[in-house]
């Protein structure tokens, strides 16, 4: 008799991940889900952190080594996890972000306006499923929420899901920033569930208010970092500008996207030319572009790529109209080019930060006697009075002027 099939992958962050099942080795070596190693997981946060250059592919593989341990801890716990929900919950996390597209969630709804990158996901997993002769059908059915056990969907996306943990943590490990420890090993032990919903035993309360105060930490420290938000704007004005003077990709696809608006339909039926774009695409683009006759443009690409950032202030109040037009009137006055175009490098935005959504998803804590209560209702009060509020920033990008940059 023949032994199953086993590969071990050794990740920096997690250690040794075991692939074990022909179907998790189809997905794995699909080119849809090789794609996903030219995709940035933190897009161009490398541009302040130098070490943040991990793939989606890197984390992919992280919450599945994770959704493993949880679904071994549950099935400890006396949880009924059949071997064939199990082989489903593991795939759908595999695949859980195969629809991210280039730069991740720097150019989301930028390439596809009004498509979800989880929609995406979805659509590619079906497609997946029909080469697979359907042996998708129960992950797509967990990965959809539509299985009549809800904890296994709630492992996969949930406000306490295996794929935050994996992104909190290896986003820490790879930019050096240490707030984004959580402690996961112990959230994974207090998971538990009833009445079929996932649910953190009462003594995991201070390991979910970890994280959860790790989660915000990391979004005004690293996702939402000033410089970081600086650089992916900068990336979204060069698309947005390429489309504006139908400047020409060396990427086919890319041009496919960037110069033909597509309802939800049709870039589903352009399934397969989505699958081919990557960060390289992008990259080479932007590369391309810096010798364009259009001075926008070219302006835009040498910057990005040179790390020649526009700056950018964050503050709780917005920003006035006058404040606005003079940097615009600089930046104009510097470039040669019109107030309008001026508007490319000089403008505002809202950034939020919301650790806690108290809406549709909960993070329910167990009691040992049988009672259940959300988290935000426990009686702890930076949980109730500072995690679930939202926080927003009003911020702006604009062209430091020659003479201020000589300075200093």
């Amino acid at each position: 008799m023949e032994l199953p099939k086993r590969k071990i992958i050794n990740d920096p962050v997690h250690g040794f991940i075991s692939i074990d099942h022909p179907l998790l080795f189809k997905i794995i070596a699909h080119p849809y889900y090789q794609r996903l190693r030219r995709i940035h997981q933190m897009a161009l946060a490398h541009l302040v952190y130098p070490g943040a250059v991990h793939t989606r592919l890197h984390h992919s593989l992280g919450a599945y080594h994770l959704m493993c341990q949880a679904v071994n801890e549950l099935k400890q716990k006396g949880i009924s996890i059949t071997a064939e929900e199990e082989l489903a919950v593991k795939a759908a996390i595999l695949l859980h972000d195969i629809g991210h597209g280039p730069f991740s969630h720097a150019l989301e709804n930028v390439l596809v306006p009004g498509v979800h990158h989880e929609e995406l996901s979805l659509q590619i997993m079906q497609q997946m499923n029909k080469e697979f002769d359907n042996e998708l059908d129960l992950a797509i059915c967990i990965f959809t929420g539509d299985y009549h056990k809800p904890f296994l969907h709630q492992l996969i996306s949930s406000q306490l899901d295996v794929d935050r943990m994996d992104y909190l943590t290896r986003d820490s490990f790879f930019t050096g920033v240490s707030e984004g420890v959580i402690g996961y090993d112990r959230i994974l032990k207090m998971f538990t569930v009833h009445e079929d919903q996932l649910m953190v035993e009462e003594k995991g309360i201070y390991s979910v208010e970890k994280f959860l105060v790790a989660r915000r930490q990391m979004y005004w420290q690293v996702y939402l970092h000033k410089t970081v938000l600086a650089s992916e704007k900068m990336l979204v004005k060069i698309v947005e500008r390429a489309r504006e003077i139908n400047a020409v990709s060396v990427s086919t696809c890319l041009n496919m996207f960037l110069h033909h608006s597509h309802n939800k339909e049709e870039v589903y039926q352009l399934l397969y030319q989505f699958c081919q774009l990557d960060d390289f695409d992008i990259i080479s683009s932007v590369k391309q572009w810096m010798m364009h006759e259009d001075k926008v443009l070219s302006t835009l690409c040498s910057n990005l790529l040179n790390r020649t950032l526009l700056k950018c202030k964050l503050q709780t109040e917005g920003f006035s109209e006058a404040e606005v037009e003079i940097k615009k009137q600089a930046a104009a006055s510097q470039l040669n080019i019109t107030i309008e175009e001026a508007g490319y490098f000089v403008f505002t935005g809202e950034a939020a930060n919301t650790t806690y959504t108290i809406g549709d998803e909960h993070i329910n804590i167990l009691y040992r006697d049988g009672a259940v209560r959300n988290i935000s209702g426990v009686d702890n009060p930076l949980i109730n009075q500072t995690l679930s509020m939202p926080v927003k920033k009003f911020y702006i990008c604009w062209l430091l002027t020659e003479a201020a940059f000589n300075a200093g």
